[in-house]
């Protein structure tokens, strides 16, 4: 068992590090720590772990850029690699008893590859022949992938809700093939509902967790049932979250047109700041879809919350969301459960609002 006060101050040493981009010192005070006797399995889990998350934590308090929170993923993701050729350079010593063989992937079209890394290690250093496949893994190669090697399971990784869709379908074909799922990532919920309602096999909340499922053993899915979307998620059958991801494009051009209207001061914008603000309003429309899609106003109402105080950070008017609702609402007033939706997006900002200070008015949605 490690001491928390000696991780949490190893995690500090090497979070000053990453932010002054000091690649060599932060290899260093790693390295130094497993030489001391440091687990490897804890500076994965306890050190570089919580490191990683706090540098999400600061991009969104806007304390550091997105090219410094770059770099200090890409130091994080070089000292895990070191560990690793560390690890093989040891060769022998640190060869726990061998178990079954294993894949690891991130969702198609998910780019956060870091946490199912870090799964990867863990599974590794606990015995499990790891293929670790990476980011953004297209499900055709996934599912050619597991014909090849007929893995105990595919540990499919998403940080991003609105790839939920596409893990869907991911579980979906890996089961057709007889390979059970065990999902985890931020994506799947932090009690793993949605993993639950995609009808994922197993989910994990973390590595170590991960670990236990496999080691109770995944039972294989019977690979002849013939399954779709609409079977496990029956809300699908009314289309709105269909029509709402096929008229996509016109629903973000017109909400900018709208916007243009209520807020003169758009026309004026450079085209930087007006693609940055079709972006938002894009990111709305996509988590407005994806709440359709697993039927969970929460998700929809956690993202926007979660982007006004992005924007709050950045010192835009958090109001102007719900502008941006209250058009998305005018266009979409045919489709019951989305204005539902739209609704309760409207109601969690409104109270998220109450409780900070309003800047004066703005155009960016």
């Amino acid at each position: 068992m490690s001491d928390p006060s000696a991780t949490a101050t190893l995690a500090e040493r090497l979070w000053q590090a990453v932010a002054d981009g000091d690649e060599r010192t932060a290899a260093q005070t790693v390295h130094d720590a497993l030489v001391g006797g440091l687990e490897e399995e804890t500076l994965l889990l306890e050190v570089i772990a919580p490191v990683q998350e706090k540098v999400g934590v600061e991009w969104a308090a806007d304390r550091i850029t997105v090219a410094q929170e770059h770099a200090a993923t890409a130091i994080n993701e070089r000292v895990v690699t070191s560990l690793a050729h560390h690890r093989h350079r040891a060769g022998g010593a640190h060869s726990p008893q061998r178990r079954g063989r294993v894949t690891v992937s991130c969702v198609d079209g998910e780019w956060h590859a870091f946490p199912a890394r870090l799964v990867a290690e863990v599974l590794t250093l606990r015995g499990w022949q790891v293929d670790f496949l990476g980011a953004q893994t297209p499900t055709t190669h996934l599912i050619a992938h597991l014909h090849q090697t007929n893995p105990a399971a595919v540990l499919l990784s998403g940080s991003l809700p609105t790839h939920l869709p596409t893990a869907h379908a991911a579980i979906t074909a890996c089961q057709a093939v007889g390979v059970p799922v065990l999902a985890g990532g931020r994506a799947f919920g932090t009690d793993g509902r949605y993993a639950r309602a995609l009808r994922a096999d197993r989910w994990a909340a973390d590595a170590r967790g991960a670990v236990a499922v496999l080691k109770a053993g995944m039972k294989r899915p019977d690979a002849s049932a013939n399954r779709q979307a609409v079977d496990d998620l029956p809300h699908l059958a009314d289309q709105e979250y269909t029509l709402v991801v096929q008229t996509r494009p016109q629903l973000v051009k017109q909400t900018l047109a709208d916007l243009e209207t209520r807020f003169p001061a758009l026309r004026d914008y450079s085209d930087d700041q007006r693609e940055r603000t079709a972006e938002d309003i894009a990111h709305i429309v996509d988590f407005l879809a994806v709440g359709l899609y697993v039927d969970d106003a929460e998700l929809f109402t956690t993202f926007l919350t979660w982007t006004a105080d992005i924007l709050q950070a950045r010192r835009v008017p958090v109001h102007s969301l719900l502008t941006g609702l209250d058009v998305l609402a005018g266009q979409l007033r045919d489709f019951p459960r989305t204005l539902s939706m739209l609704r309760e997006g409207t109601a969690a900002l409104d109270e998220s609002c109450r409780t900070r200070p309003v800047p004066g008015p703005g155009p960016q949605a």
